[in-house]
């Protein structure tokens, strides 16, 4: 097997082992050597260029046949054309063959460098790639590191494809506790391009983290048969989620619920204790609201006329359960729904209605 036929099959395996394909490599061995040729010769390479196949690589400079030669990096005399091709003729372009074995030790390690920064960039492209297909979805990763700041440092994905993750203190949820070498799952909230390669931004917080939870573990998500409408969360502490059926006879809450409660207590395990309010979400904007205050329970709903707005009518026991401990509940309903929401309890109801 000659040299040429090496590189080849071990530009091939590299292929196989690595992912970066072939053809890459070949472009970046092809600049290495132009930047090779540069270094040692200090000069002009616009009408340099290699021939690299699996038989030769040649590199050759294109110069032009005339009688004195004021610039050599583009002209050639006749009689050393002659040399190379014994039909020269003056005014003639002609390929002048590079001993690239006589660069310098100094060129050598440029076109070394111009490589192995090929090689990875090619993998900070693969890895960008690969992790921007996973935008807003669920990964499962490993804590590496926390900072002084509180910023934890995520290894996602496996083999070739793993990557470090930020998980910025401002998308952690206060009071859960990680240590380094914990298992974790987040949401990939964005991938973006930087000099050092993707970085990649996840979440702990994001109402999206809950949602995708459930698409895990409720096969009628999965399916289309019960959709997710809306999210309102306040993390660690409660989130409320409005479900649809697309189809009769499917109960969507209790499909998310689950046999004796493991659906939503898997979701809840994963989310170290958060709790979930699961409603059925409606057009009509009174029953919604009715329904997005359990587990209150509720008189009447009435919308007030012009505004996105209801009046909503409680026993007066039920009224500090609709609206919550520093009112959450009524303040996560209200995001559910998108509607503001005035509570009143029933001994207040007449002289509401007076008004």
């Amino acid at each position: 097997m000659n040299a040429n036929a090496e590189i080849f099959a071990a530009l091939r395996q590299f292929e196989k082992e690595r992912g970066i394909p072939a053809s890459y490599m070949i472009e970046r061995i092809t600049q290495a050597l132009l930047a090779a040729y540069k270094k040692d010769k200090d000069g002009y390479t616009d009408n340099v260029y290699v021939e690299l196949t699996e038989n030769k690589m040649c590199m050759y400079a294109q110069k032009e046949i005339v009688d004195e030669v004021i610039s050599p990096a583009t002209e050639i005399t006749l009689d050393a054309a002659k040399k190379i091709d014994k039909k020269a003729q003056l005014g003639d372009l002609i390929n002048v063959e590079i001993k690239t074995q006589n660069f310098g030790r100094i060129a050598a390690q440029t076109a070394k460098q111009v490589i192995i920064q090929g090689i990875r960039e090619a993998e900070r492209g693969m890895v960008f790639e690969n992790f921007s297909s996973k935008e807003h979805e669920i990964l499962t990763g490993t804590v590496l590191r926390i900072d002084n700041s509180g910023d934890m440092t995520i290894r996602i994905g496996q083999g070739s494809d793993k990557t470090d993750a930020l998980l910025a203190v401002g998308e952690q949820v206060a009071g859960e506790k990680f240590v380094e070498g914990d298992m974790i799952r987040v949401y990939v909230v964005e991938v973006r391009r930087n000099n050092r390669g993707p970085q990649v931004l996840v979440s702990r917080t994001h109402p999206a983290l809950v949602k995708r939870l459930f698409e895990l573990e409720v096969p009628e998500i999965d399916s289309g048969e019960v959709e997710i409408r809306s999210i309102a969360r306040e993390p660690g502490s409660r989130t409320k989620i409005a479900v649809y059926a697309t189809e009769e006879n499917i109960d969507p809450v209790g499909a998310c619920v689950g046999a004796k409660g493991a659906r939503v207590a898997a979701v809840v395990d994963e989310l170290q204790g958060e709790k979930m309010d699961i409603v059925v979400w409606s057009e009509d904007i009174c029953a919604f609201v009715a329904s997005a205050l359990s587990p209150a329970d509720v008189v009447s709903v009435t919308q007030i006329a012009g505004a996105k707005a209801c009046r909503v009518i409680v026993p007066d026991d039920q009224l500090s359960l609709a609206i919550g401990k520093e009112g959450q509940n009524a303040r996560l309903a209200a995001r559910l729904t998108g509607c503001k929401i005035d509570i009143k309890p029933t001994s207040q109801a007449e002289s509401v209605t007076e008004e």
